[in-house]
C-alpha cells in the first residue's frame, strides 16, 4: 500500500488530506498521514478576529484527530526537522509538554509521496527589536497573546485612576492582515464598552497602520487600496505609507525618517517567509524566503516524489510572476496536487497547475467590505463593496468548510454559529 504524507494542516494541507482520505484511505488503497505541530486547524484569515475577541475559535476550530477519524486518514502530531530522501522518511522533532519535558521522542515516518504544505510565517527582515517587542499573528496562540494584552490594557485604564486613558496600537504592514486588524479593533472597542469597560470608547483607541510602500494593500488593485484607505480613515485609523520601520523598542517604533511612533501594543504583519529550517531541506531547491521551488506539476525540482502547495511553494507562472500567498492559491494547488497524486498511483500523465485569480476581498469588520471579483478576466475585474462584498467574503470561508466537512455538516455548523451568536456574548472576554 502506497504511503502519502502531508506535512502541514493549513487550508491546502487539510483539504488535500481530507480528499485523499475519502478517495483512498477509506478504501485502503493508500495510507494517508497528516502531520502538524498543533492539534486543531483554524482558517488563517480569521486570526485577526480571534486577536480582538470578535470570534471564538472554539466554534470553528477543526480537531485533526476527529477529522482523520471521520475522513479516513491518520494524524500525527509533530514538527518537521528534516527530510531523508534516500530512505524516503520525514524526521519529526521530539514533542515536549508545557514544562519542556519530552513525552514523544523524535520520530521518522515513511513515505512514497510527500506533500509539503507548511504555509508561511511573518518575515521580520532581521529588523532590530521586532522579535522581542512585536506580536505576530501567525497562529491562534499569538492571537490569544495579543487579545490578553489588549484586555489587560483596557482593564488598567478602567481600574487605575491616574492611568492615561488611551490605547496606542501600531501595526506594521498594510497587507490584508494589517488592514483587517485595524478595522476589527475599532469594531471591537464598541463592543467592549458594553461589557464593563465603560471608560473605553473609540476616542481612546489610536491605531496607526504603517506601510513601507506607496499605498496600503500593495498586492491588490489600486481601486481596492483607495477604497480601503478611505474607510479606515473614516473610522479613525491613522494610515502612514512610505514609512519604513528600522527598529522596535518596548514602547514604540523607530522609522527610517527619524520618527518615533509610541505604542502600547505593536503588531508585525509585514511580509512572509517559510520557517528557517526549510532552507535547502533534504537538499531540495529553495528560494531566499525558504519556499520550495516547484515545477509546473507542483513537484520539487530535485525530487518528483515530493510536492509542495500553498505559501511554502514557489511557483513561477508563464508571465514570470509568482503565485501570490493567498487562501485561493492553496485551495487551487491542493486540487491540482490531488489529481497528480492519483495520476502517480495509476501511472497516468500529470496535470499542469494554472493559477486563476478569482479576485480579492478585504473585510473592514462591520464597517465595509471591498474587493474585486473575476480578477482573471482579460477585461479586468468587477469592483464590489458593501453588503454584497461582505456576503462574498463570508462565502469564501464557507467554501473552505464545505471542502473539509461536506455540504450538510457545513450547513449545520452555520446554524450552530447563529445559535451561538444568540446564546453567547459578542466578544470572547477570557
Amino acid at each position: 500500500m502506497e504511503k502519502i504524507v502531508v506535512v502541514g494542516g493549513g487550508a491546502g494541507g487539510l483539504e488535500l488530506a481530507t480528499r485523499l482520505g475519502r478517495k483512498l484511505g477509506r478504501k485502503k488503497k493508500a495510507h494517508i498521514t497528516l502531520v502538524d505541530r498543533n492539534t486543531t486547524h483554524l482558517w488563517k484569515p480569521l486570526l485577526h478576529e480571534i486577536a480582538v475577541g470578535t470570534m471564538d475559535e472554539g466554534n470553528d476550530a477543526v480537531s485533526y484527530r476527529a477529522q482523520a477519524y471521520a475522513k479516513g486518514f491518520h494524524f500525527r502530531i509533530g514538527t518537521l526537522t528534516d527530510i531523508d530522501r534516500e530512505q524516503r522518511q520525514v524526521v519529526l522533532a521530539p514533542v515536549l509538554d508545557e514544562e519542556g519535558v519530552e513525552y514523544i521522542p523524535a520520530t521518522r515516518i515513511d513515505y512514497d509521496y510527500l506533500v509539503m504544505a507548511l504555509g508561511s510565517v511573518s518575515n521580520d527582515f532581521g529588523t532590530h527589536g521586532v522579535k522581542e517587542h512585536c506580536i505576530f499573528l501567525d497562529s491562534a496562540k499569538q492571537a490569544h497573546r495579543f487579545r490578553n494584552k489588549l484586555l489587560n490594557r483596557f482593564l488598567r485604564i478602567q481600574r487605575v485612576p491616574d492611568e492615561p486613558d488611551e490605547v496606542r496600537i501600531a501595526i506594521v504592514g498594510a497587507g490584508a492582515t494589517g488592514v483587517e486588524l485595524s478595522a476589527e479593533l475599532h469594531h471591537a472597542v464598541k463592543e467592549f464598552h458594553h461589557y464593563g469597560f465603560d471608560a473605553i470608547t473609540n476616542e481612546h483607541l489610536h491605531v496607526t497602520l504603517l506601510e513601507a510602500g506607496e499605498r496600503i494593500l500593495p498586492a491588490l488593485p489600486e481601486r481596492i487600496s483607495t477604497a480601503a484607505t478611505r474607510e479606515l480613515t473614516n473610522i479613525g485609523v491613522k494610515v502612514r505609507t512610505q514609512t519604513m520601520v528600522t527598529s522596535a523598542e518596548h514602547n514604540g517604533l523607530h522609522t527610517k525618517d527619524g520618527d518615533f511612533i509610541e505604542a502600547d501594543l505593536m503588531v508585525w504583519a509585514a511580509g512572509i517567509k517559510v520557517p528557517e529550517f526549510m532552507a535547502n531541506i533534504g537538499g531540495l531547491e529553495t528560494n531566499r524566503i525558504n519556499q520550495l521551488t516547484v515545477n509546473p506539476h507542483l513537484q520539487a525540482t530535485r525530487d518528483e516524489r515530493i510536492f509542495a502547495i500553498g505559501d511554502c511553494a514557489e511557483f513561477i507562472q508563464e508571465d514570470g510572476k509568482r503565485v501570490p500567498p493567498r487562501a485561493q492559491s492553496a485551495h487551487q494547488m491542493a486540487d491540482t496536487c490531488y489529481d497528480n497524486l492519483l495520476a502517480c498511483l495509476h501511472n497516468k500523465p500529470l496535470k499542469t497547475y494554472h493559477y486563476k485569480d478569482h479576485g480579492s476581498l478585504i473585510s473592514l469588520a462591520n464597517y465595509s467590505t471591498v474587493g474585486s471579483l473575476m480578477g482573471n478576466l482579460t477585461r479586468g475585474s468587477l469592483f464590489i463593496e458593501g453588503r454584497m462584498a461582505r456576503v462574498v467574503y463570508i462565502s469564501l470561508y464557507r467554501m473552505h468548510q464545505v471542502a473539509v466537512h461536506g455540504l450538510i455538516k457545513t450547513g449545520l455548523l452555520m446554524l450552530a454559529g447563529k445559535i451561538n451568536r444568540w446564546l453567547r456574548p459578542r466578544l470572547k472576554l477570557h
